[in-house]
């Protein structure tokens, strides 16, 4: 029995050999070969088409993860600090010039002292005590002398003293002191003075003003009366006339503090009365 090509219609012309060939067994059995084939290259089309879409895809998708790596790449690259660039600096030592100091030759001779009885010294040769310094209240300074060599230094005792008298202290006027100071022969001879000394202003008489003036004044340790000044007044004239009286008053004992003679104030009150 030869070989049959199942592909080719030879098998379904033997199959069909003295049957009814009119029959449509027939005529489907004759084009399956046809659907065959049409089925194969439609399966080959199938699968060619699902090969090409799986490699376009996978190129596709390798083309989107290098997208994605390359910005992921880029932000890292944007998100890290940028580094400051370090400066480096130096410090600077400036060098001072040494300072030359000269040496400067003593410009005082030296004197021997010379050694002297005691009935051969005066006593402003002795050498005076701090106290004794402060009790004078005089200041005294040496003038400079600069620097020369040796052999002509200026011997001190050469020198010129300068002395100067120190400015005075300003006086101190006590209120109260251990000792007041008083007039010349009491109270009572003090206000027969002003009585006696008094002159009644004609104004203040006329406009029959009359009152008691107070006034204050300093007895300076010479027992001089200065400074007066009303404290409380009644009339223009009459202040001034009181002022007048006290400060034509003789010389007052000083007042007395630890048994010195000090500047002290005193008030009294001058009267003005009409008869």
């Amino acid at each position: 029995m030869s070989k049959i090509d199942l592909i080719s219609n030879d098998w379904v012309d033997l199959v069909f050999e003295g049957r009814n060939k009119s029959y449509g067994a027939y005529r489907l059995r004759r084009s399956t070969t046809k659907r065959n084939i049409i089925a194969v290259i439609s399966v080959l089309i199938l699968v060619l088409a699902c090969f090409i879409i799986l490699t376009v895809k996978n190129i596709v998708d390798e083309q989107r993860a290098k997208v994605a790596v390359t910005q992921v790449t880029e932000l890292s690259a944007l998100n890290q600090p940028k580094k400051k660039a370090e400066v480096k600096q130096k410090k600077i030592e400036i060098k001072q010039p040494e300072k030359v100091v000269e040496r400067v030759k003593s410009s005082i001779k030296f004197t021997a002292p010379v050694i002297k009885k005691d009935e051969e010294v005066h006593e402003d040769d002795e050498i005076k005590s701090q106290e004794d310094l402060n009790a004078t209240k005089v200041s005294i300074s040496i003038a400079d002398v600069k620097g020369n060599d040796e052999a002509h230094g200026k011997d001190i005792a050469d020198l010129k003293q300068v002395v100067t008298q120190a400015a005075p202290e300003p006086e101190k006027v006590f209120d109260m002191v251990e000792q007041m100071p008083q007039f010349p022969g009491g109270q009572a001879e003090m206000m027969q003075f002003i009585s006696k000394n008094m002159k009644y202003p004609t104004i203040a008489q006329e406009n029959g003003t009359q009152g008691r003036v107070t006034c204050q004044f300093v007895v300076g340790a010479d027992g001089k009366v200065r400074d007066v000044k009303v404290l409380r007044g009644v009339d223009p004239y009459l202040d001034k006339e009181a002022v007048r009286v006290i400060m034509s008053m003789p010389k007052w004992i000083p007042g007395k503090q630890n048994g010195k003679a000090v500047s002290v104030k005193y008030t009294i009150p001058v009267m003005f009365r009409l008869q």
